[in-house]
């Protein structure tokens, strides 16, 4: 299959480009035509505006075969698009007394009468088959305007979109021979290791092509995702197993989960298997990773609190920092990290306690405690105790208490799993 037999995506609204709205439309069809197996290689979002509108359908129309169309069917002046689409391929509208009818129907069901400006959503190019919209007023259109190339609208509106498109679209599609295998994806997670360092342990796996392996990073997470493409979703997870157990073996504790886990969950699901209990103290954090465990369901089999240790006093009378530590080191330090994590395990009677302590800016960093140095201390079963050093930089408060969070998880999820090897 050539790049030209794919499918291509254009959004149009200004909102879009304004950042006004999230456009989920385009993540829904991207994913529909994923589990349809029909390739796409391009989206694109364009404004209310006639003359970019058309040479965005002129550009789509050379290098794809499938065009989706969402918004711009509205009744108001800047809903252009089966105008535009009209006017491009030189084809008259034709107002059509059926969609007139709908319109007139659904407006009196609710006890309204139709505006007038509604008619221009009967208009369709000549030739051009509707596409239903069972809920709102818009209907879409199906047509091929020329061999070899099928264009499908539908308006902005997220649900009716949806109805139209498993309704009406996706039967019209496999009829035309489009969806006769499905891309199936499975995307792994690690933690702790950077995407450059993954990329080359896995530089092997990164060259497949069916399945293909995909890197990206962001806020200190790193994912490959395995794509592969077969007749059935049973045949495409079976290409992506192997290869996937692959990247798990050659990543080892750096892996901790798959699609919709997380760090969290993960933990969660590794203390209900040993009946173990956690317990939280943070400083800095300010309760960000209380709120990281307490996001999972289920998660009071296993978290019973935390504590909010911001001022020193606290740190003294609730969780039995010692005065002098916090004299001669500072709150920020490996002792009252150690010490923090031992009160509150003691304070709450649970197997585990995570502390966190340190500097996320943008003030408060020196010389020798710059912002970003972050303490994280463990306590957990038999009064052991430990505690580790950070050093997350000054990349913005919000993400020094993300990743000071994230590691204190992470790093009780790789204790446990060291303890049952």
């Amino acid at each position: 299959m050539s790049e030209t037999d794919s499918a291509e995506i254009i959004s149009v609204g200004t909102e879009l480009l304004l950042g006004e709205i999230l456009n989920t439309n385009a993540q829904f069809l991207a994913q529909e035509l994923a589990r349809l197996g029909i390739p796409h290689y391009y989206q694109t979002v364009v404004g209310d505006n006639i003359l970019r509108f058309q040479k965005a359908l002129a550009i789509a129309c050379e290098r794809s075969r499938l065009l989706i169309f969402t918004g711009g069917l509205g009744p108001t002046p800047d809903d252009l698009t089966t105008e535009a689409i009209a006017d491009f391929f030189q084809v008259p509208l034709i107002e059509r007394a059926e969609i007139l009818d709908d319109i007139a129907q659904k407006y009196a069901q609710r006890g309204r009468v139709m505006s007038p400006s509604n008619r221009k959503q009967a208009l369709l190019p000549q030739g051009a088959d509707i596409l239903p919209n069972p809920t709102g007023s818009a209907p879409g259109m199906l047509w091929q305007p020329r061999p070899g190339l099928t264009l499908m609208t539908f308006p902005g509106v997220p649900s009716e979109m949806k109805i139209m498109w498993h309704q009406t679209a996706v039967p019209f599609l496999r009829r035309q021979g489009w969806g006769q295998a499905t891309i199936h994806s499975r995307t792994l997670r690690f933690w702790g290791i950077a995407e450059s360092s993954l990329a080359e342990k896995a530089a092997a796996q990164l060259q497949l092509t069916n399945p293909t392996v995909a890197p990206y990073a962001g806020n200190g997470e790193v994912r490959l995702r395995i794509s592969a493409k077969a007749a059935t979703e049973a045949e495409a997870m079976a290409l992506i197993q192997p290869v996937e157990q692959q990247l798990r073996d050659l990543a080892g504790l750096d892996y901790y989960g798959a699609n919709e886990d997380s760090l969290a969950s993960v933990l969660g699901d590794l203390l209900k298997q040993r009946g173990q209990t956690l317990a939280v103290a943070e400083s800095c954090t300010g309760g960000g990773l209380g709120e990281l465990i307490t996001t999972v369901p289920g998660s009071s089999a296993y978290f019973k609190g935390g504590i909010i240790a911001y001022d020193n006093q606290v740190k003294i009378d609730l969780l039995g920092v010692r005065d002098a530590d916090l004299a001669s080191q500072g709150a920020v330090s490996d002792a009252v990290a150690q010490q923090m994590a031992a009160g509150v395990r003691q304070r709450l009677g649970t197997t585990w306690g995570l502390s966190i302590t340190g500097i996320a800016g943008p003030d408060g960093g020196t010389a020798t405690k710059p912002v970003g140095l972050v303490y994280i201390g463990l306590a957990g079963p038999s009064d052991q105790v430990e505690s580790q050093r950070y050093l997350f930089g000054s990349r913005g408060r919000e993400l020094i208490r993300w990743l000071s969070s994230c590691s204190a998880l992470d790093w009780l999820r790789r204790k446990l799993l060291l303890l049952n090897r």
